[in-house]
């Protein structure tokens, strides 16, 4: 029979940030996902471009890093072990779209916030990753 350990307070105060971020993650989906016609055409042309042409596979990878994600975190709060299982498919579909970002697509010039902003976001899915598996072998997660 598995004990569980109760977890530390700032245990919870990190799933709820990453909850928060993934919900920010979610949001962002969405508006892309559902972007109007004006709201593109407002755009410059390279991410009018980039949007226009996006594979459906990037698309499909954006929505199960994001809600794999929430997931995840809301699996944290509830203290579900295949919190780490979620996470990891939540970072597997981040790096997928980085690389279609960073090394295929063509459309937009990556520098400033385009580039630290990725880099943010893979930081912050392998951090979840690891404080999950943190949580499996402190017993805070069964």
């Amino acid at each position: 029979m598995e004990t569980t350990n109760k977890p530390p307070k700032w245990f919870w105060a990190i799933s709820i940030i990453g909850l928060i971020w993934n919900i920010m993650g979610v949001a962002a989906y969405l508006g892309q996902a559902y972007m109007t016609d004006e709201a593109l055409a407002a755009l410059p042309e390279g991410d009018q471009n980039f949007y226009n042409n996006m594979p459906a596979w990037v698309t499909a990878v954006f929505a199960i890093a994001v809600f794999s994600g929430a997931l995840g975190c809301i699996a944290l709060l509830l203290r579900k072990k295949w919190a780490s299982l979620v996470l990891l498919i939540s970072l597997i579909a981040v790096i997928a779209q980085a690389i279609y970002n960073f090394f295929i697509q063509d459309f937009i010039e990556l520098s400033g916030e385009r580039i630290v902003m990725p880099i943010i976001i893979i930081l912050t899915a392998l951090f979840l990753v690891w404080f999950s598996r943190n949580a499996i072998s402190k017993n805070w997660i069964s």
